[in-house]
């Protein structure tokens, strides 16, 4: 499948990951700081100055028209991230970590 543009500023990859056009920035990286610090666009823009409030705001509404689909990735992501870090934490590195107090 090749890369589309589906609306200004956004374009879809072969994986069918959105992206923000002219930038290496995935949507989800926006929404993620939004949702996250409850940055508003200007202050994600004031964070990422390499990114336009256009493009910015193009990021949210893709994500608001597609809201249902970011947040089960995001929930599948932490799930992900969650089930690594408990496998972490009884590894030889960190118990040896937590022995000597560095940890």
């Amino acid at each position: 499948m090749p890369v589309t543009t589906v609306t200004p500023h956004i374009r879809i990859d072969e994986q069918g990951r959105a992206w923000i056009d002219d930038s290496n920035v995935k949507v989800v990286e926006v929404v993620l700081d939004h949702i996250a610090y409850g940055w508003s666009a200007e202050e994600i823009h004031a964070q990422h100055s390499h990114l336009s409030l256009g493009q910015i705001y193009a990021a949210l509404a893709y994500y608001y028209d597609h809201q249902a689909e970011f947040d089960r990735e995001i929930e599948q992501s932490r799930r992900r991230a969650d089930a690594l870090a408990a496998e972490a934490a009884g590894s030889p590195v960190r118990q040896r970590l937590r022995a000597s107090g560095k940890l």
